[in-house]
């Protein structure tokens, strides 16, 4: 028995620890990793294993070992230490360290064991003897078994046998089968191949070992073969085959037998295998993987040939570790309360049940443990600690953890106390709560003021502690304190309660019909007792209104009383209803109004073509969305290969009102492919277009458009050429479109008919011997499809092609003008029978050169032309001749003329400036020409004002030049040698800028005795300019 002033401390601490269960914090140890089984190589070359435990708690938890059920004394081992919790076991001894082990974490608040964890160590011991073995005399047709005689190991073994010598492996077949049970090779019938010598090879699947037995030679008897006899079944299962869950079975039979015995499985109850069961090895080996349950029973194995058959049983028992169905929780109890836990575990057989407390038994007493349920009746700090269900088979043990935490306190309002101001509205409820942390749960009284509450119609006292007060008024302000005890101490809370006028919405939202685009404000506005907290906010359609994501359209706008939304640039999507909701300390109010929104309509859907000739098509389309305000109207709009873009079109009716779903398109053309589309209107605009119909295309039809500017004329001699502007492809009407030239000499009654089938053509010539040269005639254009002929065109007088002149031009002159020019002049011709249109004059450097010969032609009767662009001191050859439409003439005999030499190719240099007053005096360097250039003859001086952009020219024979400037204007100028060659070089421009002019010659004054070069006036004007 606990003494009083143990329970006291206990009593403080735990009360330190935890107020209440809800708060608890279960710090016991409890398992992050548990030992494992391990096997290892008897000779592992790190002579080490680490067996891993670890657990975490708070305090961290500490470790401790045993070994087959003995604690493990670390502090005088030099071969066993821990790290963290893992045991680490240096310089492994197979005899010292095989057996099981069990790692223990505890902390202050308890112990837990882990589940059990195995070391052995495998090994594979050499066969004993190396020399030959003795040999095995059987005759042919004989069965046959070559014993192995595995050596002495530890681990799982895995058996092959060599014939005669390595690498050649017996194969396993039908007739031959290695045993991985017995390790023994059977031969069902001997045959004479098979003489030679056997070598059982056996392999460790732990330690990778390998050793091989001496070889086993197999003779054949010489006294006959062995005549047929039934099946002898030498490999078999055993009567009772246990199989735990999950694991792999394996069960194997062969028979020797003279024919080969063929080898078959069944279970005895009849029951099919299922698709996981596997025959192998000829079916000398069943194979269940994942056994079950369900798989246990009865296995039957036949052997059976012509002579006979055999067969042998046994049965597949199952058994199962435990494994969990239920387990406990950490547990947070108060003191004097009572526990039950309960742990259920599956396994065949079924499992035992224990309990553990700290590692250690639990003692029967006041705890009471039937089965996998453990009771404690009226808990005491004692019995705070780590728990452990345990259950176990014969296969096998497991643990369940959980911790029990009695607590202790008195009660505590830390964390749960009284709001300090509680407001409540007039004639409403008001709740107030009493939730203590106490251990044992503590009992509550209610103050209002300094007098205890008691129930009445109005106040409600819970058992819980809670505080109910209904229709509460004025009166009912006052400050409220709950006191709460229990056997360790009181403790007390206090809250004020405020009693609040209701709150009136004084300004609602109204229903609303708005054009899209447009701006809003819906008003929410209210009035409310001044002591209360407000807070506005707007849902639309349900949704709440994020008004940072959606600033684009919403803003809340108003002030503490005023919650007023503003919805800018309206659209369709915001159509719905709004509600304002208002929320304070003491309720929530809301309004709603409903925004219906009108825009333009929706596009139309489903336009189709239902029937179409060659000009009309009959439409028919559905509705789109009126968007609040109705159709009124729609307009049909149709796109061709030939049109840009989308137009309207004609229809009948001509308006087509916005109750009509059908329309008829007139004015199409024939014969080309058509697409639709239907555009509606209400009053607030257009909407958008509806998708395009399938393309359609009209009839065909003749056509009724005729070929235009009918013309023509020129050619060669004998031919009339005839043009014409061709049809546009889609006023063609139909397929197999053409055209039909009539034509007939002016005067004349009959007509002459072409017909050109390319439609690409907008040419033809007529040639004929007997067509007089410049003969009028009618001519019109018609065109013609398949469907037949269309209208011609307007007649028009189109002449026949003439002859060239006949006579060459006279007196022809040719003067050189410059370096690039020549002047040619010559006699105009007289009357002759041919048309005279204009000159042409042909020029040529050198007759050898025909590629540098040029041309110049010139209509009308002039008699003279400038030829340009010419080689300085170069002679040209010239000839003139007439031309008409029909080309030129002869030529006249030909006459050569010099240009002249070149212009100096330097520019006037030493320019030099004064200014006085108004007037600039220029002075330059003569130009003096060379031998290959033509002489100066003077020099021309240009003048650019900047205000009006005109040019003035001035031609002097002298080297200087006075030029009167006005004083408001900037000016450029630039000097060129003149000679008979022409123009010359220009030089540097000068600018000249207004502010070089001073007023009254101030500015001259400063200048007049200076002179400077062109280039520097130039450099310093230009900055200024």
């Amino acid at each position: 028995m606990m003494l009083p002033w143990k329970q006291i401390v206990l009593l403080s601490i735990t009360g330190c620890l935890a107020a209440c269960t809800e708060d608890v914090i279960f710090q016991g140890p409890r398992w992050r990793t548990e030992p494992s089984d391990l096997i290892l190589p008897i000779s592992s070359p790190d002579q080490q294993a680490t067996i891993t435990c670890e657990a975490e708690g708070s305090p961290p938890p500490q470790y401790r070992w045993s070994l087959n059920g003995t604690l493990i004394d670390l502090g005088n081992d030099y071969r066993r230490h821990m790290s963290g919790g893992s045991l680490i076991i240096s310089n492994l001894d197979k005899d010292q360290d095989t057996g099981v082990y069990q790692c223990t974490a505890f902390n202050t608040w308890g112990s837990i064991l882990s589940r059990r964890a195995s070391l052995q160590f495998a090994y594979l011991d050499n066969f004993k003897t190396q020399t030959v073995r003795s040999a095995v005399n059987v005759r042919e047709g004989q069965g046959v078994v070559l014993l192995c005689g595995p050596p002495a190991h530890s681990g799982e073994l895995a058996f092959a046998w060599i014939f005669n010598e390595y690498p050649y492996f017996v194969q396993q077949d039908s007739r031959r089968f290695i045993s991985q049970e017995t390790g023994s090779l059977y031969i069902a019938k001997v045959e004479p191949s098979d003489v030679g010598n056997y070598t059982c090879v056996v392999n460790n699947t732990v330690t990778r070992e390998k050793v091989l037995s001496s070889p086993t030679p197999l003779v054949l008897r010489s006294d006959g073969v062995m005549g047929e006899y039934e099946p002898k079944i030498e490999v078999h299962f055993p009567d009772s085959v246990p199989a735990a869950k999950e694991s792999v079975v394996k069960l194997e039979c062969f028979a020797l037998g003279n024919p080969v015995p063929e080898i078959s499985w069944r279970r005895t109850s009849g029951v099919p295998f299922p698709s996981k069961v596997k025959m192998k090895n000829a079916n000398a080996v069943l194979e269940i993987p994942n056994f079950q349950q369900e798989d246990a029973g009865a296995y039957e194995c036949m052997a059976e040939n012509r002579r006979g058959k055999n067969a042998v049983r046994g049965r597949i028992s199952f058994h199962a570790k435990p494994h969990w169905l239920q387990t406990m929780t950490d547990t947070a109890l108060s003191i004097e309360e009572n526990l039950f836990w309960e742990c259920k575990a599956n396994g065949k057989p079924k499992p035992s049940y224990s309990w553990l407390k700290n590692g250690e038994p639990v003692a029967e007493g006041r705890v009471q443990i039937e089965n996998g349920a453990l009771s404690i009746a009226a808990l005491n700090l004692s019995d705070s600690g780590m728990y452990q269900c345990v259950a176990e088979n014969k296969h096998g043990i497991i643990y369940s953890s959980a911790q029990l935490m009695v607590l202790a306190s008195p009660p505590s309002f830390s964390k749960s106390p009284l709001r300090a101001l509680v407001k409540a509205r007039s004639g409403s409820e008001v709740t107030l709560e009493c939730k203590p942390q106490a251990s044992p749960p503590a009992i509550s009284l209610w103050k209002k003021g300094n007098e205890i509450l008691q129930r009445t119609e109005r106040i409600t006292l819970l058992p819980n502690g809670t505080l109910k007060i209904a229709n509460v008024t004025r009166r009912d302000a006052a400050s409220y304190t709950c006191i709460a005890k229990n056997q360790f101490g009181t403790a007390s809370t206090t809250g004020k309660l405020i009693i609040t006028e209701p709150t009136r919405i004084t300004m609602r939202p109204t229903n609303m019909e708005i054009i899209v685009g447009e701006s809003i404000v819906l008003p929410c506005q209210i009035a409310c007792d001044p002591a209360l907290d407000v807070s506005f906010s707007w849902a639309f359609n349900g949704q709440l209104i994020d008004f940072q994501r959606d600033s684009d359209h919403f803003e809340r706008v108003g002030g503490s009383i005023s919650g007023d939304l503003m919805i800018r640039n309206i659209q369709l999507n915001h159509g719905g209803k709004y509600v304002c909701v208002i929320d304070t300390d003491v309720e929530s109010l809301s309004t709603s109004a409903i925004l219906v929104v009108k825009g333009p309509p929706g596009p139309p859907d489903k336009v189709s073509v239902e029937e179409i000739t060659d000009s009309t098509a009959q439409l028919s389309w559905t509705p789109g969305r009126d968007n609040g305000s109705p159709i009124t109207g729609y307009i049909i709009q149709a796109r061709t290969p030939f049109t840009v873009g989308w137009q309207a079109v004609d229809t009948v009716p001509e308006v087509v009102n916005g109750n009509m779903l059908t329309a008829t398109v007139v004015g199409l053309n024939a014969w080309v492919e058509y697409e639709f589309r239907v555009v509606a209107r209400n009053i607030v605009g257009l909407g958008e277009p509806s998708p395009a119909s399938a393309k359609t295309r009209t009839e065909d039809a003749i056509p009724d458009t005729a070929p235009t500017d009918v013309g023509g004329g020129g050619g060669t001699k004998s031919e009339l050429v005839i043009t014409w502007e061709p049809v546009p492809e889609e006023l063609q009407n139909g397929e197999g479109f053409g055209y039909i030239i009539a034509f007939r000499p002016v005067g004349t009654v009959t007509w002459t008919r072409a017909v050109i089938s390319n439609i690409g053509v907008a040419r033809y010539v007529f040639r004929n011997d007997t067509i007089p040269p410049f003969s009028p005639f009618d001519v019109k254009v018609g065109a013609y499809n398949n469907r037949g002929e269309g209208p011609f065109s307007s007649i028009a007088t189109v002449y026949s092609a003439e002859e060239v002149p006949s006579v060459a031009p006279k007196r022809v002159r040719a003067r050189s003008v410059s370096a690039a020019q020549i002047e040619v002049i010559w006699e105009a011709l007289p009357a002759i029978p041919e048309r005279v249109l204009g000159y042409e004059v042909v020029y040529w450097e050198d007759d050898t050169k025909p590629d540098t010969v040029g041309k110049v032609r010139i209509s009308g009767n002039y008699t003279l032309v400038n030829i340009t662009g010419l080689k300085a001191n170069t002679v040209y050859y010239l000839s003139v001749a007439a031309f008409n439409t029909a080309g030129p003439g002869p030529q006249s005999a030909p006459i050569n003329t010099t240009t002249k030499k070149p212009p100096p190719d330097r520019a006037p240099l030493n320019i030099q400036w004064t200014m006085i007053g108004s007037t600039l005096t220029l002075h330059w360097d003569p130009v003096v020409a060379m031998e290959t250039e033509s002489k100066v003859t003077g020099y021309l001086v240009l003048l650019k004002r900047h205000r009006y952009n005109d040019i003035n020219s001035i031609l002097t024979n002298k080297t200087t030049v006075a030029l009167s400037l006005s004083a408001n204007d900037n000016y450029l100028i630039q000097i060129k040698a003149m000679s008979e060659g022409g123009e010359g070089v220009g030089s540097e421009p000068i600018h000249i800028h207004k502010l070089s002019m001073g007023a009254r010659g101030s500015g001259a004054s400063c200048l007049s005795p200076l002179y400077l070069s062109a280039a520097l006036i130039s450099a310093l004007l230009c900055s200024i300019w």
